[in-house]
């Protein structure tokens, strides 16, 4: 009898597991079609990207990409890198020290501290759009590509903080006592103790913030005009009165998404491994 019922629970885990992985796979292919209907459809031509219904048996064509690639985005795209890859490396010089401090050294009303950090991004980003503009405008930075560096590390730094200190938390003391022990300054603890050991976590908030950066839009919308333009901002551009070229559109954003799609690629497994090993203590 106890054998059945064994055997009865065993099949209803396997059903319940097969039924998540379906439920999985549906969810994952909904989040996948419209990249791949944007991605069919910039190999279309305009007159066939336009058609409704869609015709799925259009002959393919390059001429959206070469539209693109005429009106000249590089400026556009190199300011994008320039201010995310900036930003994210004083994100990450800014923010590992001051995890470290809150996750190892002892620091009274930790929590606090956190809870401040977090505060920051309560705010809407609306809110402070027009004094940012206005300091921006007295001290003439505007269209400055720095001006967004600094933004985006200010914006960047509460969520790194946090996801770093539970990052840190993991690092077993005893390597810490060890190094003190051998004399490490705090310099070289961080730097040949700590940081190895939380490589996989630096490396997903370094990720994330890089998206993030690379994402933002209404400052960038503001606060530049030609020399610091960025790609999401040129991406804007391809809105205008004539109407919406639609092939077009879906190269661009195709061309413009690559730097973050070949990013998470590439640091996909230390995505993973950073994000799960703050997860459980």
């Amino acid at each position: 009898m106890s054998g059945q019922v064994t055997m009865v629970k065993g099949h209803s885990r396997r059903g319940g597991g097969w039924a998540l992985s379906g439920l999985a796979w549906i969810v994952g292919i909904l989040f996948v079609l419209p990249v791949l209907w944007m991605l069919l459809t910039s190999f279309h031509s305009e007159e066939n990207a336009a058609k409704n219904p869609p015709d799925l048996t259009a002959p393919l064509t390059l001429d959206g990409f070469r539209s693109f690639f005429a009106i000249g985005p590089w400026p556009s795209i190199a300011n994008s890198l320039t201010s995310s890859i900036l930003s994210t490396v004083l994100v990450i010089l800014l923010a590992f020290p001051a995890a470290y401090a809150l996750s190892i050294r002892p620091v009274r009303k930790w929590t606090d501290v956190m809870f401040f950090f977090l505060s920051t991004k309560m705010l809407p980003v609306v809110a402070g759009l027009l004094p940012i503009y206005l300091f921006a405008q007295s001290i003439k930075f505007l269209d400055n590509i720095w001006l967004l560096v600094i933004l985006y590390t200010s914006m960047n730094l509460p969520i790194a903080v946090w996801m770093l200190r539970s990052f840190l938390s993991e690092v077993p003391v005893e390597i810490l006592e060890a190094a003190s022990v051998d004399g490490a300054s705090l310099s070289r603890t961080l730097r040949s103790v700590v940081a190895p050991v939380v490589t996989p976590g630096i490396a997903s908030v370094a990720l994330i913030c890089f998206i993030f950066s690379w994402n933002e839009l209404l400052f960038a919308r503001v606060l530049t005009g030609t020399r610091a333009q960025t790609a999401p901002v040129f991406l804007t551009g391809f809105v205008t009165s004539q109407g919406l070229f639609l092939a077009k559109v879906c190269a661009a954003s195709i061309v413009v998404s690559l730097p973050v799609l070949i990013a998470g690629f590439a640091a996909q497994d230390k995505l993973v491994q950073g994000l799960s090993l703050g997860a459980v203590k």
